[in-house]
């Protein structure tokens, strides 16, 4: 597809902007790899080879009847027994001495002196997954070690792994709350600077009236009548958070509307929804882009504080606010408190430097050498 000449100078200027770039290459590889959290931490084997067949346990739910055992329960991919099990291709002496067996089925290939089919687990390289209890030696939270490079938390679950799940976790949320508030709230302000009038009027005082409405306490009003979700936090957000962008929208649109070029598209018969979105909108963008970044910088951090406050998502989702709540609680492992530091900083310094090229790009005063 080729690039109108105005795009294509928005891309040369982005693209000479350095920090905007390698942060979107960060950002990007950072994000798409949560998106693939499932194969890089969770505690079901990518693969399993059982008696030469190949099984799928990250996608698919095997019975340990499947494996040899005995049980129609969802195997124990963790245990001993049932690695045994997979490893030996089933052999019942699994169940008195799994180490025995699976130490003389890896050096020799058989166990006393009978061959046996040979299986194998294929693990993501972090065999937990965010809500995975994990065995671990003395109390938790526990520090950092070989099996869990950022330590456990105070319910022995792996930070890193709940790292890499609450990094996408946030990211998505911020990107659908910015996109359906960036929708509703573009659409409000063209309809308000366009139309101005009766209709501006109006609709400047039914914002007024539900820009005072106090957001947080009608989240906590919902969150004790309602258990809380995804998705009906997100309605919250964007039921609150349109109003963002409607005042400078509807500026640009004040200000544009008796313009030459949108008077003669009126005398052309261009129809009013032509002109607002295909002439005027594009005016506006680079406004519009300037808040860009304050909107997803302040979804992700006040999804933080309503999980810190316990008015979040549940407490079982692989929540970043919820490790900050875990660092107050728990001083004397710091480990905590540095991971949610970085995570945040990270996060939102790569988030704002990507938005502040897309913002200069959009604008025609800026260049880059």
């Amino acid at each position: 597809m080729t690039l109108s000449p105005l795009n294509a100078r928005r891309w040369r200027n982005f693209r000479r902007n350095r920090r905007a770039v390698w942060s979107l290459w960060i950002f990007g590889v950072l994000f798409g790899l949560s998106l693939f959290a499932e194969f890089i931490a969770n505690e079901r084997p990518i693969l399993v080879n059982y008696r030469g067949d190949l099984h799928v346990p990250i996608f698919n739910f095997y019975p340990e009847t499947v494996f040899g055992g005995d049980f129609q329960t969802e195997a124990a991919y963790r245990d001993a027994e049932v690695q045994c099990l997979i490893v030996s291709g089933g052999l019942e002496d699994c169940f008195d001495d799994p180490d025995t067996v699976m130490s003389e089925v890896r050096e020799t290939g058989s166990f006393a002196g009978a061959e046996v089919a040979q299986g194998w687990l294929l693990w993501p390289p972090i065999p937990y997954k965010y809500n995975t209890v994990s065995n671990i030696e003395g109390a938790a939270p526990s520090a950092p070690d070989a099996q869990h490079w950022l330590g456990t938390d105070d319910t022995a679950r792996d930070v890193l792994a709940r790292v890499i799940y609450g990094f996408r976790l946030s990211v998505a949320f911020a990107l659908i709350v910015t996109a359906l508030t960036s929708v509703l709230g573009i659409a409000a302000g063209a309809v308000q600077g366009y139309f101005g009038g009766w209709t501006d009027l109006v609709f400047q005082r039914i914002i007024e009236i539900w820009g005072s409405t106090p957001e947080l306490y009608i989240i906590i009003i919902v969150a004790a009548i309602i258990p809380m979700n995804f998705w009906l936090l997100v309605g919250l957000m964007v039921l609150f958070g349109w109003t963002k962008l409607v005042g400078v929208v509807r500026a640009e649109f004040l200000r544009a509307r008796n313009f030459e070029y949108v008077r003669a598209a009126r005398a052309l018969g261009v129809g009013d929804a032509t002109i607002m979105f295909r002439h005027v909108l594009p005016n506006a963008m680079v406004a519009t882009v300037t808040f860009l970044p304050f909107i997803v910088t302040g979804t992700i951090g006040a999804l933080a504080v309503l999980d810190f406050l316990g008015f979040g998502l549940p407490s079982s989702s692989p929540s970043l606010g919820e490790l900050t709540l875990q660092a107050k609680q728990n001083l004397q492992a710091p480990w905590l408190a540095f991971t949610a530091f970085i995570t945040f900083a990270l996060m939102l310094s790569l988030l704002v430097f990507i938005f502040e090229g897309i913002r200069d790009a959009f604008d025609p005063r800026k260049t880059f050498s």
